[in-house]
């Protein structure tokens, strides 16, 4: 709930809209009460100014009215917090206008948390407290005892996944702690339900000490069918979900690696369908070498891309650079066949594939102007992409964003879900590359190649379909390993490790 209105720029020429360089979004949606004269033109005349404010209308509900005025509750989606008050700045501006109240719906839907714990059985009466706890309960504790494997069968360790994470890399937010990573943290549990059947947890640590994160998870491990490490800052997370997976017998999934890799390569899949060209043949440039650009790059690899160059804080990565990590060491020396070592924009110049996982406005529309025909935009920074996709959409045949409110979405709810119904269902000891491949041909495959276009290269994440063929593609992949692999070594580093065990990396 807002509870009073910043003041905005002074009074403006109605013939100059305010000029905003951010996107609306329904992040930022807000309800404005407002009362105005009960005349043919005033609600139209509300309209017209959240417009020209740059703002978009999404609801407008009269809630009550006298012979004098009418009191309306007008919904919009705006760009930022600045960019609401100016909106509500505006409003206020106008003759007769009377704005009483405004809230954000993204805290009113945060009030209280997302999630809940309900019981799955009714407990009406003794008869049933005393199955499903003393006595009855007793039996069941000794026979997990006696097989410790029971626990899968009778218990929520069959169901249920941890989310865990201390609040070091909060979306593109930074270092905000375990309690401000709580709300990321409650939505990713609720996509769980929502499109898995998962029964997900938050487990978010205050310690951002490795060998500590490590012995606390190991610790909770019995309670649960899988680990899910999220917003974990890139070293670190890295060494966290290696050693964890040697350590635990349950899945181990970093999604802000695998899950975004999985995602993108479904992607790009139907997007090279569109264009007609092979993953063998293209160049890609991937702004941003941190978790989840290293997961695409060694995936795209495993895959025989024709050749990749990773690009970072230190500029092109390519054999001769100094000082690098490990990590970025290993993509210096195992991409970039050109050894280029120019800017990003220099980069992109004739690439038929961009994808950014990193930071907004780094590209304009002409830089894509410069890719090969066909060019093909992945801009997946969130919520301001690498690249204006308006006007990336002017030049490249195929453009995908992160965003909701733009064509060809790519979210990664389209893999964490299915993924872990699948390895529960399967009761998989570990994710694997199989699993990864398999997860993201599902994707791909359920847009259905008579229906992808330049628009349509993802399904929709409301998709019934798509968790449930991830699921089954997880699931036979974690049932017959080695039915779903890479291809032939020779279209592909020798050497390269596998994709979920990615070595030390920064963002």
């Amino acid at each position: 709930m807002r509870g009073s209105v910043a003041p905005g720029p002074p009074s403006r020429d109605r013939r100059n809209p305010v000029a905003i360089t951010r996107l609306p979004s329904a992040g930022f949606s807000i309800t404005i009460r407002i009362a105005v004269p009960a005349d043919a033109s005033s609600i139209g005349r509300l309209t017209t100014c959240v417009g020209e404010a740059g703002a978009i209308v999404t609801a407008l509900d009269v809630v009550d009215s006298d012979p004098n005025h009418v009191v309306v509750d007008l919904t919009c989606d705006t760009a930022d917090a600045g960019h609401a008050d100016q909106v509500v700045q505006a409003l206020t501006e106008l003759d007769g206008v009377d704005v009483r109240k405004v809230s954000d719906r993204t805290f009113l839907l945060h009030l209280g948390g997302k999630i809940e714990v309900t019981p799955k059985v009714a407990l009406r009466n003794r008869d049933e407290l005393s199955r499903a706890y003393t006595p009855g309960v007793a039996r069941v504790c000794q026979a997990i005892a006696e097989n410790p494997a029971d626990a899968r069968r009778l218990t929520i360790k069959r169901n249920t996944v941890a989310v865990v994470s201390d609040g070091s890399a909060v979306l593109g937010l930074g270092n905000l702690g375990p309690a401000a990573s709580l709300p990321v943290m409650e939505g990713k549990a609720a996509l769980f339900k929502r499109f898995g059947g998962v029964d997900a947890w938050p487990v978010v640590l205050d310690t951002q000490d490795t060998d500590e994160i490590v012995n606390i998870v190991r610790a909770i491990a019995p309670a649960y069918g899988g680990i899910n490490l999220e917003d974990i800052a890139a070293p670190r997370c890295f060494e966290i979900e290696a050693r964890l997976r040697d350590l635990l017998d349950i899945p181990v999934f970093h999604d802000d690696q695998h899950g975004t890799a999985i995602c993108v390569l479904a992607a790009l899949t139907n997007a090279l369908r569109v264009v007609g060209k092979n993953l063998s043949d293209v160049r890609v440039v991937v702004s941003g070498a941190g978790a989840a650009g290293t997961a695409i790059m060694k995936l795209l690899l495993r895959q025989g891309v024709g050749d990749i160059v990773a690009y970072d804080r230190q500029g092109a990565l390519h054999r001769g650079l100094t000082g690098l990590n490990p990590a970025w060491q290993w993509l210096a020396e195992n991409t970039n066949r050109e050894n280029y070592s120019g800017d990003l924009r220099g980069a992109v110049a004739g690439a038929d594939v961009f994808i950014g996982v990193s930071a907004p406005n780094l590209l304009t529309g002409e830089d894509v102007a410069t890719m090969a025909k066909d060019a093909i935009v992945f801009a997946l920074a969130n919520p301001d992409p690498e690249v204006d996709p308006r006007e990336a959409r002017k030049y490249a045949a195929v453009v995908a964003t992160g965003r909701s409110d733009q064509p060809n979405q790519i979210n990664n709810v389209l893999a964490f879900p299915g993924v872990f119904r699948g390895m529960l269902d399967a009761h998989a000891e570990e994710f694997t590359e199989e699993m990864a491949i398999a997860a993201a041909r599902a994707i791909a495959d359920v847009v259905g190649e008579d229906k992808i276009n330049p628009t349509v290269i993802v399904p929709s994440v409301f998709d019934s379909r798509v968790a449930p063929a991830v699921a089954a593609a997880v699931r036979a992949a974690a049932q017959n390993p080695g039915a779903t692999a890479p291809p032939a070594a020779d279209s592909g580093p020798a050497d390269l490790p596998e994709i979920a065990a990615a070595s030390s990396a920064t963002p």
